[in-house]
């Protein structure tokens, strides 16, 4: 006799409750990297439109810009940790392979013994975490899902490669994902294209560096050209398919929020969705540069502090990087 299966009991639907976020206290302006390029503050500005970066000091490790931004959701959320279920936490920048940094943030967090794991999908780690701990509570594996992009980039960035020096930067993001009566997170239009594997990739290896075979630490490295013709061409794509799926269309939007890797595709992405001028766009690259998985929830998390946008609103995410992957949802702001 096969025996029947007990169906799940989750919640119908799921929705963000609440954001946070963490942004170091240095702030590193193009001035302070142009001392190691041949470059200028206008090239800059002009290539990618960013002003200002965050840097991490010593003790702002990623544990810590973690529990920062971590706090602050789960009190905007008016949970407590004792009532997150399953941490997600999305890295490139975790230097220690195992055990999961998940793991020692589920217990300094005092989350018990809540599911907890890392995942690497670099600037699309959130998308691709919201879509996780969805799923978690509308299968009833979960009440409340911690999910958190957070990146040390500066530690991986070689500050004498004049086409990686001035992009990136530090920080933490966070978000709790909870039951809800009605959809508050759409589906996901996720994916990635494995034949441009390299296009944005580390230096070299860890082994390599462990076994002298090279002097430099690894670091980030892109080309350019071919990332900013992918993500200008066919992720404006994937936001529409987005939309689509979610059913609702480009004057329903209250609020987008692409990665923040570049200004320049950020309008371009803008002018293709033909975006109408209601639609308030997250520009946070300007001054918290391209903070990887973290980019998109400190991106929302400042437009909800700032009053730019507000809670109920509806917004369209869409994360893309190494990979290359990419992942777009439409979602209720908290």
């Amino acid at each position: 006799m096969t025996a029947k299966i007990r169906p799940a009991k989750g919640s119908p639907h799921a929705r963000i409750h609440g954001v946070g976020g963490y942004r170091p206290t240095r702030v590193v302006p193009n001035e302070e990297i142009l001392k190691h390029i041949d470059s200028s503050d206008e090239w800059i500005r002009s290539r990618s439109g960013i002003v200002t970066r965050h840097w991490a000091g010593p003790d702002e490790t990623v544990a810590e810009m973690t529990l920062e931004a971590a706090g602050k959701a789960i009190a905007d959320a008016g949970i407590t940790a004792q009532q997150v279920s399953g941490v997600i936490i999305s890295t490139v920048s975790h230097f220690k392979q195992t055990p999961s940094i998940a793991t020692e943030i589920t217990h300094r967090l005092g989350a018990g013994r809540a599911a907890a794991f890392d995942i690497s999908a670099a600037c699309a780690g959130f998308g691709y975490g919201l879509t996780i701990a969805k799923g978690l509570v509308v299968d009833g594996s979960a009440d409340y899902v911690l999910v958190v992009g957070v990146e040390r980039l500066s530690d991986l960035t070689d500050l004498t490669d004049r086409s990686t020096a001035f992009l990136f930067g530090d920080g933490a993001g966070a978000a709790i994902v909870g039951p809800a009566t009605e959809p508050g997170i759409g589906p996901t239009i996720w994916g990635s294209e494995g034949d441009k594997h390299d296009v944005i990739a580390q230096t070299v290896p860890w082994d390599a560096y462990r076994d002298q075979e090279v002097e430099k630490f690894p670091a980030l490295r892109q080309e350019g050209q071919t990332v900013f013709r992918w993500a200008v061409f066919e992720m404006a794509k994937v936001a529409q398919e987005a939309l689509d799926a979610a059913g609702v269309t480009a004057e329903d939007l209250d609020v987008f929020i692409p990665h923040q890797a570049n200004m320049r595709i950020i309008d371009s992405m803008v002018k293709t969705l033909k975006l109408p001028d209601h639609v308030t766009v997250a520009r946070d690259v300007e001054t918290t540069g391209n903070t990887s998985a973290a980019s998109i929830p400190l991106a929302m998390e400042r437009l909800l502090a700032t009053g730019q946008a507000k809670s109920g609103d509806t917004a369209l995410l869409i994360g893309f990087g190494a990979g290359l992957v990419y992942a777009a949802t439409v979602v209720t702001l908290p």
